[in-house]
């Protein structure tokens, strides 16, 4: 290793690059980025956002005192030139892998993870919160929020801004500003962004604010520093005033973030300056990798691929859901006019990016905003539109209270189609969708289903498109689905689960995702003398307690599984109906995501460790089937 990066692997610490030049700076940026080349095209894992932040931090890092300093990170898949420069670079080759490094930033990981960072938007908050810390326990460090791949425009970031240039605490908020989440940014804010980036008259007045500076005498360069945007303010005052400077922020820049050498001036300007300092870097995404500059978007996330040859071949593999979900909002989009599709900057990740281009006057991307895109959905849905509300499980939790009061409690009938329900795989603990059934169930009003396969959620949005009654909410795994399932099956029926086949000892009562390993267990379970009735629940609310009660009369035994955790899910609704049934006495085993947020590896991996693959079922179910048969 420490042939192929002999700086980058003499850095233990962000201390450590103070031993370097500044041309020797230069040297580690261009390891740090071979470094990212070499070993995310062997592993997978997030790229271009990558690419973009390795002048910045390695620039950051250089002019800072870390530790004590504290730089806060959003959206922590930015953040691989971070853990490199942090002594993790001998680890890389397990990045995303089953216990290996994360993908983000995890407290448990680093001691310089100083905050976690899956979810976009929280950084300013979070670096808010430590530096009033800071300044109530009387420490020194400086504290830095670092937020990108439009971060920016959600929600928390502004109410953070608002809050931090009130309070006036030093606070340095660094803006990767790369024109790109996932897909390109959309939204006012991102017009105003691309105001301030293309305005020639401020670049050229902040070059003669350099030059004035740099002629102070040395003790007050550092100082002066800070006076640029004064200056520049004085000779264009209205050219150059900014949202964030009314805010009270000291805005610096449009800055170029690959310009290594004046970022590592401005970083160290910056670290001495008081008060709350905005600094705006231009970078490009996918920078020095020309294919995923070309098409940041392709390159955002990738799976292994070969580094020289620039290809990365996907497998042609089964229909995904996220595909099939596409496909059918398309479908009902020429069925209904009426349908809209709404995504938070996501449309390639829940299958809408089609959908985009064949009704574009149709679609709304509202960046990373997902309280608004429900609230925004309820309102379409109150003027007599029906929404298609497309998010993923673990990032509609950040909308539960609009779903709850301005959606439900008014009962309008808003579609949400929820990607990635249960288990996401190498993303981790912060992206499986492991909480939805809790937490939408215990809401009035709200039915709640799920497709056992990708044939069957097609058939679930147009089961959506006419349901008019209330809000629905479709949940579905991210992959495709089992093809070991029977091809049979019956019309959705609104409260009705669907029996896929009958025995006379067990009950498996499967949701979703599960219903595919409930189907090969039972298959394992009847090679051991053992009959399993296996239903598929379609309907976790309202719950078929009539065809579950049933089942559980004729097998005095019932087996639930699902991939939520066990507190307010499925399984705990299927044993309230049991109780109330008089069945009381049956044995019912709950087979769910354990009380703890699960870490991340592939899927079939973590599936196996929480067992709910066929293996997992067939085990909870056999021994107790077999003293119950005795």
């Amino acid at each position: 290793m420490s042939e192929l990066h002999p700086y980058l692997a003499q850095i233990v610490e962000p201390r450590d690059l103070h031993r370097f030049s500044d041309k020797e700076l230069h040297e580690v940026v261009r390891e740090v980025r071979a470094a990212i080349l070499g070993h995310v095209s062997r592993t997978g894992g997030h790229f271009s956002s990558n690419l973009g932040t390795v002048e910045l931090t390695v620039a950051l890092y250089a002019a800072y005192d870390i530790p004590p300093d504290k730089v806060v990170w959003d959206t922590g898949h930015q953040a691989y030139p971070h853990k490199m420069l942090t002594g993790r670079l001998d680890r890389f080759e397990s990045l995303r892998q089953y216990k290996g490094l994360s993908g983000f930033l995890r407290r448990e990981e680093h001691e310089l993870d100083v905050f976690g960072a899956g979810h976009a938007g929280t950084a300013i908050s979070a670096a808010l919160g430590f530096a009033i810390a800071r300044d109530r326990l009387g420490t020194p460090e400086r504290v830095v929020a670092v937020t990108g791949d439009a971060a920016i425009a959600s929600g928390m970031s502004w109410e953070a801004l608002n809050h931090g240039g009130d309070l006036g605490s030093d606070l340095t908020v660094v803006l990767n500003d790369n024109r790109m989440s996932i897909a390109p940014n959309v939204g006012a804010l991102t017009s105003y962004l691309q105001k301030l980036r293309s305005r020639p008259t401020l670049q050229n007045l902040a070059q003669r604010a350099k030059g004035v500076v740099q002629k102070l005498p040395s003790p007050m360069t550092r100082v002066a520093a800070g006076l640029r945007h004064g200056i520049t303010h004085y000779f264009a005052p209205e050219d150059t005033g900014t949202i964030f400077e009314e805010m009270g922020w000291e805005y610096i820049g449009p800055v170029d973030g690959h310009d290594l050498d004046s970022l590592l001036e401005i970083f160290r300007n910056v670290r001495v300056l008081s008060g709350p300092v905005f600094v705006h870097a231009l970078t490009v995404k996918g920078k020095g990798y020309d294919v995923a500059e070309e098409d940041a978007r392709k390159w955002h996330g990738v799976i292994p691929f070969d580094l020289e040859k620039c290809e990365m071949t996907k497998a042609a593999g089964p229909v995904t859901f996220t595909q099939a979900f596409g496909d059918a909002a398309i479908e009902c989009a020429e069925q209904d006019e009426a349908v809209v599709a709404i995504t938070a900057a996501m449309p390639d990740g829940t299958g809408l990016t089609g959908f985009s281009k064949q009704f574009p006057d149709r679609y709304y991307d509202v960046g990373i905003a997902e309280q608004h895109a429900v609230t925004f959905a309820a309102g379409l849905a109150a003027g007599g539109l029906k929404p298609f509300c497309a998010i993923y499980s673990t990032f509609l939790q950040r909308g539960f209270d609009q779903v709850l009061h301005d959606v439900c409690i008014q009962n309008l009938p808003v579609r949400f189609f929820l990607d990635r329900a249960g288990l996401v795989g190498d993303d981790g603990p912060t992206h499986h969708g492991a909480f939805d059934i809790s937490f939408l169930t215990l809401i009035p009003h709200l039915a709640l289903i799920a497709p056992r396969d990708t044939t069957e959620l097609r058939e679930m949005a147009r089961f959506a498109l006419s349901y008019d009654a209330g809000p629905l909410a479709v949940r579905y795994p991210r992959g495709a689905s089992d093809d070991r399932l029977p091809e049979a099956r019956t019309p959705i029926v609104f409260g009705k689960a669907e029996v896929l086949r009958e025995g006379r000892h067990v009950s498996l009562i499967a949701v979703g995702s599960m219903v595919g390993p409930a189907w090969e267990a039972a298959d394992q379970l009847a090679a051991r003398g053992i009959d399993a009735t296996v239903i598929n629940a379609r309907f976790v609310k309202p719950l078929d307690a009539e065809t579950i009660v049933a089942a559980a009369r004729e097998t005095r035994f019932v087996v639930t599984i699902e991939e939520n955790v066990q507190t307010g899910g499925f399984g705990q609704a299927v044993r309230d109906a049991l109780h109330e049934a008089g069945l009381g006495d049956v044995p019912h085993q709950i087979l769910a995501l354990p009380d703890a947020f699960v870490e991340h590896g592939s899927q079939p991996l973590i599936r196996r460790d929480c067992g709910l693959d066929a293996d997992g079922i067939v085990a909870a179910v056999t021994s107790q089937v077999r003293a119950h048969l005795r």
